[in-house]
């Protein structure tokens, strides 16, 4: 049985940060540190928060500590702010399951990765199925999740547009970087209830430019005024401003993604005044060589 909601058509325009989790000496999570950090971000222009994104260290947390997550986001809030809360998991039916858990935590829309483990199975015809039957179970709507550097899968484009024809399928995010592959899912989708989120800050404004909407975007964590920045520039007309901006984010973002990961952002974030907390074993923090490469690359595009 269906069980689409009235916010099927959730206009999902703007920047999020996939929120880091902050965990304590005991690897609990630091609910007061997440509290320091929302606070903060509530004074951006954020469109809202997405939690348990990759960046959030979700692999981690027991399905328990998710659910606290959400809960203790949502409250912590603005109340326009919209939260968007990872739900993939390995099965279809976990998935359902989670996807309609986090609907009753307070999440808006659930983002949903592939699943992964059984990669060499994965085909496009069996993700349609996985997907469409989640959509249809779920009490809230589903964006896609294409992260192939985690998983090995890069959600292809007609996929996309496939999926793009149900009506509780809002959306995807796509950090692939690959922009005529982005455009192309833009393009294919144009008219559908479905709007497409760039997931990276190194490409944010290419990704603008051939139709997204917006992005979720790790080195928002870090550098939330700048990311909202390029994008208010963008939507007023501003090109050359948010081009500039583009290429001061590449080597701070590429220091938070490619470089040191979450680690990274953790690291960034603390440089800034934000309460990052500990990362979760078996991740580690950088080593004061890595912390000065990645300080480096704050401080000679202007954000230190």
């Amino acid at each position: 049985e269906r069980c689409f909601s009235a916010t099927s058509s959730l206009d999902l325009s703007g920047i999020y940060p996939p929120i880091i989790t902050p965990f304590d000496e005991k690897f609990n999570i630091n609910f007061d540190k997440l509290s320091f950090n929302l606070n903060v971000w509530n004074s951006t222009s954020f469109k809202g928060y997405v939690v348990l994104g990759s960046t959030g260290e979700f692999p981690f947390l027991s399905e328990k500590n998710k659910i606290d997550l959400v809960k203790h986001v949502k409250k912590e809030s603005e109340p326009h702010k919209i939260i968007i809360a990872g739900t993939g998991c390995e099965s279809t039916t976990e998935t359902i399951d989670l996807t309609n858990k986090m609907a009753d935590a307070g999440a808006a829309a659930a983002l949903v990765v592939s699943p992964f483990f059984y990669k060499g199975r994965m085909t496009d015809d069996l993700l349609y199925d996985h997907y469409i039957k989640v959509a249809d179970s779920s009490k809230i709507p589903i964006i896609l999740y294409s992260v192939p550097a985690n998983t090995g899968i890069d959600l292809s484009a007609t996929l996309a547009a496939s999926l793009a024809d149900h009506s509780n399928i809002i959306g995807m995010k796509d950090s692939g970087g690959d922009i005529s592959k982005i455009g192309f899912i833009c393009h294919k989708t144009k008219g559908k209830n479905f709007q497409v989120l760039a997931g990276s800050a190194g490409f944010l404004y290419p990704a603008l430019c051939v139709g997204c909407v917006g992005g979720v975007l790790a080195l928002a964590n870090a550098l939330g005024s700048a990311t909202c920045q390029l994008y208010e520039n963008f939507i007023s007309g501003k090109h050359e401003e948010a081009r500039e901006l583009q290429l001061r984010l590449i080597g701070p973002n590429l220091a938070v993604t490619k470089w040191f990961g979450i680690p990274g952002v953790k690291a960034a974030m603390d440089m800034l005044n934000y309460q990052s907390g500990l990362c979760h074993p078996p991740l580690k923090s950088l080593t004061a060589q890595e912390l000065s490469k990645l300080k480096n690359e704050f401080v000679i595009n202007g954000f230190l």
